[in-house]
């Protein structure tokens, strides 16, 4: 399952934690958690909520795409 693998990269190479992620999407920690576990994925508006505060499109985010998108964000 990519969305989960590409999640989880994404929040490890961003300064955000998993609760910081769970309070900007408005869901428990252990909520977010299966999202990376892939126990079980997000609705279309947390998607959104996600690809904008990595700065992706949706379609990379979900696996339909490998490139980010050209204004993607960097934590470095």
């Amino acid at each position: 399952m990519l969305f989960k693998e590409r999640l989880r990269e994404l929040r490890t190479t961003s300064p955000y934690t998993q609760k910081d992620i769970a309070q900007k999407l408005n869901i428990s920690v252990s909520a977010y958690q299966y999202y990376e576990a892939g126990k079980n994925e997000p609705n279309i508006e947390k998607l959104i909520i996600l690809a904008d505060m990595f700065g992706i499109s949706i379609d990379y985010l979900v696996g339909h795409s490998v490139q980010m998108k050209d204004n993607a964000k960097s934590f470095d």
